[in-house]
Formats: C-alpha cells, sequence, structure tokens
C-alpha cells in the first residue's frame, strides 16, 4: 500500500514538472543594424524587467513563462525597438535597428540615471560603436581608437604622441589588445602617434577595465576587445578619406545578397611623397624616407539560419629608409603585424551558441644598414597559432553561462644576427628561439 503511495505522489510530482517546463517557451535571434545588415553587439533586450545582451556575434535567447509581454530592444548608437509579443511556443525573431544618424530623434531629459553599470554582473566594461568613436576630435583628420579610449575615466596616454595607454595604473604591456580575436602585439603606427586600426574597417570596440571575463585569461590591466566589420549585406558601398597624414579606401557588399558579405579597407600614409620633393637629389640624404600603410579584409557565408564562416585578416607595415650618400650608408627598419582569423558559428539549439575559432597572427621587426661591403642585419619576432571553442548557454531569464576552452602555441625568436664583408658571409646559428604551449579550461555563470 505504501510503495502504491510512493508511485503515485512520484507520479503526481512529475507530472507537475513536466506541466511546468512546458510552460517555459525560448525567444531567440539576431539584433542587426537594417541599412547594413551587420550584427550588433552589446543590444539590450528587455522583456518585463529582464534583460539580455546579444553577444559579439548579435545573437540572443531568453526563456520566460507563456504569456504576454513587451520587449523592447536599444542600443546606444541605435533607435530602439518594441513590440508585444503573445509567447505561447518557442520563437526566433531577428530584429533590425535605424542607426540613429539615420532618423531624426527628440531630446529626451530623465530624471534618473541609468544604473546598468551598478547592475551589470560584468564591471568596468565600456562598449564604444564607430559612430560614437567618431564624433571624438580627430588628430590630423585620423580617426583613432586608441587616442578615443584615452578620454574615458581610468584611462590615460602613456605620453604624447604615444599609442600606448595606462589603465588604472597598469602599465602598456599589461593590456590585452584584440583585433577579432587575434592578439595585436604592436599597436602603434609613426612611432606610436597613430594605432593600426583603421576607424572604416572597424565596427565595435569593448574596453573592459576590471573583472576580464574568464575567456580572456588572466590579464593585469584591462582587455582592448576591437570587431571589425562583416560587410554589407543589401548594397556595394565605397567610402574614403584623404587627411594631413594619410589616405584611406573601403569597399564592401555582397557576395550574395543576404548570404554573403565582404569588406576590405586600405591605407596608407603620403609622408614619403610629401617629404621627397624637399629633397634634392644631390642631396647626401636623397632616398631617405618613412611610410605606414594597413590592409583590412574580410568575408563572411551564412550556410544557414544556425551556421555561419568569418574569414578575417589584417597586414600593416612601418617602413623607415635612411641614406647618407657621403658615408655610403644605407639603413632601413621595417616592421609591423600580420592576423588572420577563421571563425564557425553554429546554433545547437534555442539556448546554446558556439563559436569555433582558428587564429595565427605574427609581429616581425627587422633592421639592416649596409655601408661599402660591410652588412649587417637584426631580427626578432612573435609567432602565435592558437585555436579555442566558445560556447553560450542560456538556461533561463538572465541567467548565462559561458564556457570553452584555449590552446595557444608561441614561437619567440628574441634576435637574430647575420652579416657580411666582400664575400664573406657572417651567419651564426643564434636564432635562441623559445617555443611554448599555452592551454586553458574556462567557465563563467552571469546571473543578474
Amino acid at each position: 500500500m505504501k510503495l502504491w503511495r510512493l508511485c503515485v505522489l512520484g507520479l503526481f510530482l512529475l507530472g507537475s514538472y513536466v506541466a511546468s517546463a512546458q510552460n517555459k517557451f525560448t525567444i531567440n535571434g539576431y539584433v542587426k543594424d537594417t541599412t547594413s545588415g551587420e550584427s550588433i553587439i552589446g543590444a539590450t533586450i528587455t522583456i518585463n524587467g529582464k534583460t539580455v545582451g546579444s553577444n559579439q556575434y548579435g545573437f540572443y535567447s531568453i526563456t520566460l513563462d507563456s504569456g504576454e509581454y513587451d520587449l523592447t530592444v536599444s542600443h546606444v548608437s541605435f533607435v530602439s525597438q518594441s513590440q508585444r509579443l503573445a509567447l505561447v511556443q518557442n520563437l526566433e525573431q531577428n530584429f533590425f535597428l535605424f542607426p540613429r544618424s539615420a532618423a531624426l530623434n527628440e531630446v529626451v531629459i530623465s530624471s534618473r540615471r541609468r544604473d546598468v553599470n551598478v547592475r551589470n554582473a560584468q564591471m568596468g566594461q565600456i562598449d564604444l560603436s564607430i559612430n560614437q568613436i567618431r564624433n571624438v576630435p580627430a588628430f590630423m583628420g585620423e580617426v583613432d581608437i586608441l587616442k578615443a579610449i584615452q578620454l574615458l575615466p581610468g584611462v590615460r596616454n602613456a605620453g604624447e604622441g604615444n599609442a600606448g595607454f595606462y589603465v588604472r595604473g597598469g602599465g602598456p604591456d599589461q593590456n590585452l589588445i584584440m583585433l577579432d580575436d587575434a592578439v595585436v602585439y604592436n599597436t602603434g603606427h609613426l612611432f606610436g602617434f597613430f594605432s593600426i586600426f583603421n576607424s572604416d574597417a572597424i565596427k565595435n570596440t569593448s574596453l573592459i577595465k576590471g573583472g576580464m571575463p574568464a575567456q580572456y585569461g588572466g590579464r593585469i590591466s584591462s582587455v582592448l576587445d576591437v570587431q571589425m566589420k562583416d560587410g554589407n549585406t543589401n548594397k556595394f558601398v565605397t567610402e574614403g578619406g584623404i587627411g594631413l597624414i594619410a589616405s584611406r579606401l573601403s569597399i564592401q557588399g555582397p557576395i550574395k545578397k543576404d548570404k554573403a558579405s565582404f569588406i576590405v579597407s586600405a591605407r596608407r600614409t603620403y609622408i614619403d611623397a610629401l617629404v621627397k620633393p624637399f629633397i634634392k637629389k644631390e642631396s647626401n640624404f636623397y632616398g631617405s624616407g618613412y611610410y605606414f600603410y594597413d590592409l583590412n579584409a574580410k568575408a563572411n557565408y551564412r550556410f544557414s539560419d544556425k551556421d555561419r564562416l568569418y574569414l578575417s585578416g589584417y597586414f600593416g607595415r612601418d617602413v623607415f629608409a635612411f641614406r647618407n650618400a657621403k658615408l655610403s650608408f644605407n639603413a632601413d627598419i621595417p616592421w609591423g603585424n600580420s592576423t588572420g582569423t577563421l571563425r564557425w558559428n553554429h546554433v545547437f539549439n534555442r539556448k546554446l551558441f558556439a563559436n569555433t575559432t582558428l587564429v595565427y597572427n605574427d609581429y616581425n621587426f627587422s633592421f639592416g644598414a649596409a655601408q661599402n661591403n660591410f652588412e649587417i642585419k637584426l631580427a626578432s619576432g612573435i609567432k602565435d597559432g592558437t585555436a579555442k571553442i566558445d560556447f553560450d548557454y542560456y538556461p533561463s531569464g538572465a541567467h548565462k553561462i559561458k564556457f570553452g576552452g584555449i590552446s595557444t602555441y608561441h614561437k619567440f625568436t628574441p634576435n637574430v644576427f647575420s652579416g657580411r664583408q666582400d664575400s664573406v658571409v657572417f651567419k651564426p646559428s643564434n636564432a635562441s628561439e623559445k617555443r611554448a604551449f599555452e592551454n586553458a579550461l574556462y567557465i563563467q555563470d552571469d546571473w543578474d
């Protein structure tokens, strides 16, 4: 008799649990820019006081009880959008927002300050879209991300004309700077006056000044995560600019409408061309000069609503040349970064989003000098190969779990020296290469 009663009680509890579970449904989808089709990073989706943010690919997910809800999607650079939903089943809902520059808005004065910074579990994070950064006065006509973040509280520059920055007392070398998940070791052009980030190719910049999320590893000072544009999926767009220091040109557009797109952006300084007319051919210094250039490229393809592939890359160089005909002395000093990133997004279900990433990045510095029949060359560099996978799991409401793993292979070349005197070649085996593996697993639980 007792066993029969326990079975009935167990079935009753199980039925109650199943009924409760059946009354919960999930809304998921992407938040995008309606003019370009670009995903919007860090958009806030608010439903009856519960909020969730879109991730770096614009994906969001939130689970609620069945019923009618007022939903609002907002972002500081876009016009907010609201609608009423009747949640009676799982729903896939994409939102397309208009940029604020594309619409005339009224001025809203509020007596209550926004308290997201104290309600959000992530502390010290500031997201800046490229539209916000362009509102900052530009030095010599060049919109500079690193100069813009130096105006934020807790951040100061590392000296006049220097692309480095200090965050809350940390040194410039204690900042993690990433471009599409690739570590950038050298962030400055023109000996530090300008950053390597071409504003025409950048979509969003996130600065984390404290409590760095687990996926970035143990960082002492700050994380600066820079994301490139995906490319306009609606139409072809060409833009450019001519400044006092450099000129730039960007082309973006659909490869296949609403399916694939690309962007190519290039920038080059013409300091060498401006200075050249003032140096006569008879001058001992004719042929000396300096220039830098950047090339950003990215393409993406959407296989289905659940799978999308991204391929992006950056290549930049500074080149300094010095000539002295009187002393028969020549010196060439090139240096710069190269990065490549391949990413695959996959939506397993309405609550689980995954991103698999392969990254290659390379930094090289070289010094070469020659006088008469004597030549020397010095070189150093860093190469990394990284594979990682990240999962975003949204169990319920404003609850988000992020977990994954990363493996990085480092190759350090502190110095390589070689030389030549007439027919005698001096090339010792002195590369002193250092290799290392860095592996990590992480999990973080964000529950507002």
